[in-house]
């Protein structure tokens, strides 16, 4: 069973940078394709951006093309999210999701895609 663990959400001022980190148990996060979404209040989840598991592209929402980057890192099997230049709409809960280990040569930012989910964490950028 694949289980995701988010952590390094919290507040910051208009500018400032968080990393958030997604912790893969249960599976292997450099061969999974997997994805960062955010979800603001009353709005939809949407995706912010992913990364294939079989190389090393990543994909971004254009909102955040330029100011988020995604990596990881094999030895510790986490997944992270630099986020810098945040802006106030930038604010919501952040979680980490997970494709089919049969769709690691792609990714998306649909979230009907990925079946592997985590709890999230809260973020929160104020001016």
């Amino acid at each position: 069973q694949v289980r995701l663990a988010e952590s390094g959400g919290g507040s910051v001022q208009v500018g400032g940078a968080l990393k958030l980190s997604c912790v893969v148990s249960g599976g292997i996060v450099g061969r999974y394709s997997m994805g960062w979404f955010r979800q603001g209040p009353g709005k939809e989840r949407q995706g912010v951006g992913c990364i294939i598991g079989s190389g090393p592209n990543t994909f971004y929402a254009d909102s955040v093309h330029g100011r988020f980057t995604i990596s990881r890192d094999n030895t510790n099997n986490t997944l992270y999210l630099q986020m810098d230049s945040l802006k106030p709409e930038d604010s919501g809960m952040y979680s980490c999701a997970a494709r089919r280990l049969a769709y690691s040569g792609s990714c998306a930012l649909e979230k009907y895609d990925y079946i592997h989910w985590g709890q999230g964490t809260q973020v929160t950028v104020s001016s």
